[in-house]
């Protein structure tokens, strides 16, 4: 994913990615860190399977979420994967879920098991994190669970420089559920650091 993300890169660029985006995006600065003007890190995370009975358990998880998407639709998995993936309070916005579920709706069962393939593969890019030199944001949701504060905190005190950005009243899906404070981090990010 990251070559073809360099491949299709102008010689100088600022990258941004959302949960597993942001792992391509640490891959991609650890590839070419001399293209990458600027990293935004949004709901994402750094550490790789765990060993033992936590890996385990998310490898199980994960395949369950990818059975399901093969034997009832991608719709019925996400009624499963969504409710965590959201601040508690958002877990009755229809507009909000029946949005996240039609985006997602439009990947095949093929496509997210190849995602739960890359994610469970994924690196320790905690060498990446320490070695990043450019303008970097860190972002999550006050509310995230698969991505939380702490874990972005962690993040930030490996990047000499870096800034956090904490979402109040958003999870995992920031923009989605905050676009305005995802958005106005961004810009930020991209013009004032």
């Amino acid at each position: 994913m990251a070559d073809a993300v360099l491949r299709g890169a102008p010689e100088r660029f600022s990258i941004a990615g959302h949960s597993m985006g942001g792992r391509i995006a640490m891959e991609v600065y650890r590839m070419a860190p001399n293209r990458v003007a600027r990293i935004a890190l949004l709901n994402t995370g750094y550490l790789p399977l765990a060993a033992g009975t936590a890996g385990e358990t998310e490898t199980r998880k994960r395949a369950e979420l990818v059975a399901l998407a093969r034997s009832q639709g991608m719709p019925a998995m996400l009624e499963k994967w969504l409710p965590p993936m959201i601040a508690p309070h958002r877990i009755t916005d229809g507009a909000l879920v029946n949005t996240i579920i039609e985006m997602m709706s439009r990947k095949t069962p093929e496509i997210f098991a190849a995602q739960v393939r890359a994610l469970l593969a994924r690196p320790d890019a905690t060498p990446v994190l320490e070695q990043i030199r450019c303008p970097a944001l860190l972002l999550t949701g006050r509310e995230d669970g698969w991505s939380p504060p702490a874990q972005h905190a962690a993040m930030a005190e490996r990047i000499r420089g870096s800034q956090l950005v904490i979402v109040p009243g958003s999870g995992h899906m920031s923009m989605m559920e905050r676009p305005t404070e995802v958005s106005s981090a961004l810009r930020a990010w991209l013009y004032t650091c």
